[in-house]
């Protein structure tokens, strides 16, 4: 049985590398031109050359948005872009302006064409159209219900790909106009500015408003995910920390494979669950999946977006002759502090900090400078990108 996909996002090179150590089958990426993230740091030619020789090394895909709305000056180049990537070694195009399906189909037979989310694909209607069009996966619009998704895939038989993870937007798939006519940057054109984040002064009021949407998490949905036939789950955050990408896509590998495993317990879902609760510092909704959408979605004026300080430090490499890890400090820990490391391979160890040692071997009592280099006792080396953070405690 072939598993379902993990789709992880990669904002650059390193965020590429740490979502496929950590267990994403394929990774999508934006190229310097044409995508909806302008202000990701993105890839060059030579940079999706490395990442597509590092990911099919793994065995595993890497995925090219191209999903802008195109306007009349955009379409210059585009074809030759397209020509110049596809021999970097991509494995998909993600578009959304489908006038460009029958180039790359015709001139491109292994390299798969996805349907993005930004054209809001709602029915199995429109799906069924695509598919005559050549299109090999349908990112299915956010504002569906398991039913509705359950039905579309019955009944056109696609490969079809949702969100499972991440930012939401307000409006209907991210067709949005409020980032344009506010501060002139076009989100249809990887210009968004996240303006339904913004405070707003309402006439009469004192106060200021602000409105958002929760973020999206299935991770409690993962078994009827997979039930109902869905071919990849889609994690948003290409500009997102490389503690979170590790965090999130460890857990929701781990989940994966203990469904087809035979070994997803409550208590496993309710541990990654935990976890993934406390990587983002936004409320988190199941949205439109479980039921429809209202106003416990969204949260308004007087949220708080406290910084989540769980993240302690990375692993950079091993002392051999003291038996110590060598690390770099991100946020403050003691002697003392119940920590966790986790690593790429998904193992996790949880220990007591007895000491802390500079990278003069100078013993501590605490850790308060982000950067630092650091050591503690430990009995073997650990895998790169290897991460330490606050263990996570059951809930009561």
């Amino acid at each position: 049985m072939d598993r379902i996909e993990l789709l992880a996002p990669a904002g650059d090179m390193e965020r590429l590398k740490v979502t496929l150590l950590y267990g994403a089958d394929a990774v999508y990426i934006g190229g310097y031109k044409y995508g909806l993230r302008a202000n990701a740091i993105n890839f060059s030619k030579e940079q999706i050359k490395e990442a597509c020789l590092f990911a099919h090394k793994l065995n595993k895909k890497v995925y090219l948005t191209l999903n802008m709305v195109f306007h009349n000056e955009d379409i210059d180049g585009v074809y030759e872009y397209i020509d110049e990537v596809v021999k970097c070694g991509i494995d998909a195009f993600i578009i959304s302006d489908p006038f460009l399906i029958s180039y790359i189909k015709e001139k491109y037979k292994s390299v798969e064409v996805h349907l993005s989310t930004q054209n809001s694909t709602t029915n199995y209607e429109i799906v069924n159209y695509f598919k005559g069009k050549g299109v090999d996966r349908v990112v299915l619009a956010r504002e569906l219900s398991r039913e509705e998704i359950k039905e579309i895939i019955d009944k056109t038989h696609v490969d079809t790909e949702i969100f499972i993870h991440g930012a939401m937007c307000t409006f209907y798939s991210g067709r949005c106009c409020l980032s344009n006519y506010v501060t002139n940057r076009d989100s249809n054109r990887g210009g968004c500015a996240q303006v339904c984040r913004f405070a707003f002064a309402m006439e009469g009021e004192k106060d200021l408003f602000t409105f958002a949407t929760n973020d999206l998490n299935l991770a409690r949905y993962i078994k009827d995910i997979i039930d109902i036939g869905v071919k990849s789950i889609k994690v948003e955050g290409r500009m997102r920390t490389i503690y979170y990408l590790a965090t999130i896509i460890g857990s929701y590998r781990k989940l994966i494979d203990a469904y087809y495993d035979g070994k997803l317990t409550d208590e496993l879902l309710q541990e990654q669950v935990r976890i993934v609760n406390r990587v983002a510092n936004r409320k988190t909704s199941s949205h439109y999946f479980s039921h429809q959408a209202n106003e416990t979605d969204q949260y308004f004026t007087g949220r708080s977006e406290a910084s989540n300080q769980d993240y302690l430090a990375l692993i950079i490499g091993y002392d051999e002759k003291n038996k110590m890890l060598i690390m770099k400090e991100r946020n403050y820990f003691k002697k003392g502090d119940e920590v966790e490391i986790f690593t790429p391979t998904l193992e996790t160890y949880s220990f007591t900090v007895d000491e802390i040692y500079d990278d003069k071997d100078q013993s501590l009592e605490v850790a308060r400078h982000p950067e630092q280099i650091l050591k503690i006792k430990f009995d073997k080396p650990l895998p790169e990108y290897s991460m330490m953070r606050i263990k996570t405690k059951e809930e009561v």
